[in-house]
């Protein structure tokens, strides 16, 4: 499955989590990533996209 939006290229990030004594683990976080039917170039097409583009309005779905 696709890490990363197909429309605002937002992908998976890296950072540490501290635990409550402060000690440091690698840990990453992932967009939340829908496979959707979106009209594109006037034909339906399955596309990998974020949840906030889908609810920005800047995904026009297929019915």
């Amino acid at each position: 499955m696709s890490r990363k939006c197909e429309y605002c290229d937002k992908g998976v990030i890296s950072g540490v989590q501290y635990s409550h004594s402060h000690r440091q683990s690698k840990r990453k976080w992932a967009p939340n990533i829908k496979r959707v039917k979106a009209i594109v170039n006037g034909t339906p097409k399955t596309v990998h996209v974020c949840t906030r583009c889908l609810r920005s309005g800047k995904v026009q779905r297929a019915i």
